[in-house]
């Protein structure tokens, strides 16, 4: 793997551990494609990290499981304004 793959994907579990953020939010500040950012915490990141990857997937799953209550607020709030 290159260095400057290695890089970044500790520099993206960093945030999403620092700041819990989802893969889309993730995605959109490094400008790569929600793919990328899901192969890098899953494929890569165990590789060259395994305790940072522990963390990282603890944020991303707890992310998981709430997402449906964030679509329903979007909703909600989608045809409050209309």
């Amino acid at each position: 793997m290159k260095d400057y793959i290695e890089e970044r994907v500790l520099e993206v579990a960093r945030y999403i551990i620092e700041s819990e953020a989802t893969i889309r939010k993730t995605a959109k500040v490094f400008g790569v494609s929600k793919s990328t950012i899901h192969k890098d915490m899953t494929e890569r990141l165990p590789k060259i990290n395994p305790q940072i990857a522990q963390e990282a997937k603890r944020v991303l799953d707890l992310n998981k499981s709430e997402r449906h209550i964030r679509g329903g607020r979007a909703t909600k709030l989608k045809y409050k304004s209309i």
